[in-house]
């Protein structure tokens, strides 16, 4: 073991040039700072993702059920058949209709959302943003002649409106006059306001409950689709019990699970983490490329010693390991202490949330971080694997040194 003797007391020893000192401690220090900034940015991004996915499925249900052609008519004999499938956890009707919203403060367009407030608690996650009024407000027997609606905090802050105010709901499909098309006005009460973090859906969505919205579109006793939960083992494959709700429902229905409609944003972050991993690695390689200025000058430094330990009998592959494992020490050290920096500073960060982001921008208010243990395995991994390919070359350089010509 002669080779890890000579290799850790080059890198103890002092050298002649303390220039390759310097060099050793700035590569050391490049790879520290490259693991700590890949480790940082991967854990943002898989926070990021992590949370606009908590934030959908807080709104949205796991997997919707329509029905090819139209509308579903027995859509509580569908409900049930759903629920009889293996890993479902719920499931509730619902209808999607575009309305316009106004009141004496202003006027906005809004998506209207009819939904059963008995079945969708355990399916949609309304229930858990009320920030204001409950969502068993929305049944029929609370107020009869004014049906209460559930409004967006920023919609309701748009509308400049509050918990009791009442609203005018209006819809551009109305009956067909001689006068034209007369859109349909009712009139609502705002019974609770929630929100879920994400702008896009606090500033545009309207509840009310599946009877209402029935009455007010004229549409009968029919719902556009059913959406489904599923438990939480089984969400990143809800598309295999998708595909089994189909199978009992028949042909004519087809079930879109939330991978399936959020795949453009989810591939675009994919996308997006890994073209940051490439750039961070940047870093480590430019380390690398240091640690080979250091160990080319070591050789050169060190070229009277490595003859004489090749004249006492030391081959060519031994020459090569002393370097080797000089390599390995600094990619070892600077890997160690990048992991342990970046582990520290995730933590600090999740702990505090000193860092905050504008709600209209981001779907979250302050930095999200979420540590993944694959990530830090790749980012570990491939800072020694970096580290240790540009160890090759000087290695090499070193074993080639002729005893004959340096000691002549």
């Amino acid at each position: 073991m002669f080779e890890w003797f000579v290799g850790l007391r080059y890198l103890r020893a002092k050298h002649t040039h303390g220039f390759i000192s310097l060099i050793s401690l700035i590569s050391v220090a490049g790879i520290t700072v490259g693991v700590i900034a890949l480790i940082v940015v991967l854990a943002v991004y898989s926070g990021f993702t992590d949370g606009l996915r908590n934030q959908i499925l807080g709104v949205n249900s796991h997997i919707i059920v329509q029905q090819l052609g139209g509308s579903i008519h027995n859509y509580e004999l569908a409900r049930e058949r759903i629920l009889t499938v293996k890993d479902v956890t719920g499931a509730t009707p619902y209808l999607y209709s575009q309305a316009l919203i106004s009141s004496s403060g202003g006027g906005s367009g809004a998506v209207l959302r009819g939904m059963d407030p008995t079945t969708a608690e355990n399916v949609i996650g309304l229930a858990s943003q009320m920030t204001q009024g409950s969502i068993h407000d929305l049944t029929p027997e609370v107020t009869p002649a004014i049906p209460n609606i559930i409004l967006g905090k920023k919609l309701a802050q748009e509308l400049r409106v509050g918990r009791g105010d009442k609203i005018r709901l209006i819809s551009p499909s109305g009956p067909l006059t001689p006068m034209g098309i007369i859109p349909k006005i009712k009139t609502c009460r705002v019974s609770g306001i929630f929100e879920s973090g994400m702008f896009e859906y606090d500033s545009s969505l309207a509840y009310m409950s599946m009877a209402d919205v029935q009455q007010f579109l004229g549409i009968g006793n029919i719902a556009h689709g059913i959406e489904v939960t599923v438990k939480e083992n089984m969400l990143d494959h809800a598309d295999q019990v998708g595909k089994k709700i189909v199978e009992k429902l028949g042909g004519s229905f087809i079930a879109k699970d939330w991978m399936m409609m959020n795949h453009n944003l989810f591939a675009a972050f994919k996308l997006e983490k890994i073209g940051m991993f490439i750039a961070m690695a940047l870093i480590i390689l430019v380390a690398a490329l240091n640690i080979i200025s250091a160990l080319v000058m070591v050789v050169m430094e060190k070229s009277k010693d490595i003859a004489i330990l090749k004249s006492m009998g030391a081959t060519s592959r031994s020459i090569m390991k002393i370097f080797f494992i000089q390599g390995l020490v600094i990619a070892i050290t600077g890997t160690i202490l990048g992991v342990t920096g970046g582990l520290g500073l995730c933590e600090l960060l999740s702990r505090y949330k000193f860092i905050e982001l504008p709600s209209n921008v981001y779907p979250m208010t302050t930095l999200p971080i979420k540590v993944l243990p694959m990530d830090v395995t790749i980012i570990a991994v491939s800072s020694i694997i970096i580290t240790l390919l540009a160890t090759l070359y000087p290695s090499w350089k070193a074993s080639t040194v002729q005893p004959a010509e340096v000691l002549s």
